[in-house]
């Protein structure tokens, strides 16, 4: 059920959770007004109605912390997926400083993994089958890569540190997506399309 409740509309949202609270409300009054006779009624009036504006507080004390908790853990994911494609686009930007083959094979790598990520390990995440406690292999080989590189004039050594500065960023961003971001809560079906389309936008400046 919470899959589909989270990823509805927040109008269709509030409809639903506010109208099965009242008919909870109404269930309840409509037993207790069953039961209210004979000794059971005096029972019930005995309880003083100063009693409810205190419980009422403290729900709505819990459900704001509840919902500002989840809050900041979705606005933390959804700051960790940006800097990871930053961290990408930045890669893509800095190869152009390697004419020819090495930024060829730099951007077919970064386009590999944004595929990947995009098709295989967010859809696996949101159905909870896969955790991404590793550096992604392909991250690894690009980083391999332009270490491997030999620059050829200050522009590309500093365009190589950038590069792998980059890479580092990305891949420890990847790495700790469930265990510092929550991002396992927020990832239903429209989140998986938001943080595609960031993806595709990604293969798209790469292609």
């Amino acid at each position: 059920m919470a899959d589909w409740l989270h990823n509805l509309p927040i109008f269709w949202m509030a409809l639903l959770v506010f109208g099965l609270t009242y008919l909870l409300a109404a269930g309840i009054c409509g037993l207790v007004t069953g039961l209210a006779k004979g000794e059971r009624a005096r029972a019930f009036k005995a309880i003083s109605p100063g009693m409810l504006p205190p419980l009422g507080i403290i729900f709505g004390l819990f459900v704001a912390f509840t919902a500002a908790q989840v809050w900041n853990d979705n606005e933390r994911a959804n700051t960790a997926v940006d800097r990871e494609a930053s961290a990408l686009r930045a890669v893509v930007v800095l190869a152009a400083a390697f004419p020819g083959e090495p930024e060829s094979r730099l951007r077919a790598l970064i386009r590999r993994h944004i595929e990947q990520a995009a098709t295989q390990e967010w859809p696996m995440m949101a159905r909870g089958a896969a955790t991404l406690r590793f550096t992604p292999p392909l991250l690894a080989e690009t980083l391999q890569s332009t270490l491997a590189l030999t620059p050829n004039s200050e522009g590309q050594k500093t365009a190589q540190r950038e590069i792998a500065t980059a890479l580092e960023t990305a891949g420890a961003i990847h790495t700790n997506y469930d265990s510092e971001t929550s991002v396992y809560r927020f990832v239903g079906p429209k989140r998986i399309e938001r943080i595609a389309g960031i993806y595709e936008a990604g293969v798209a400046a790469v292609a």
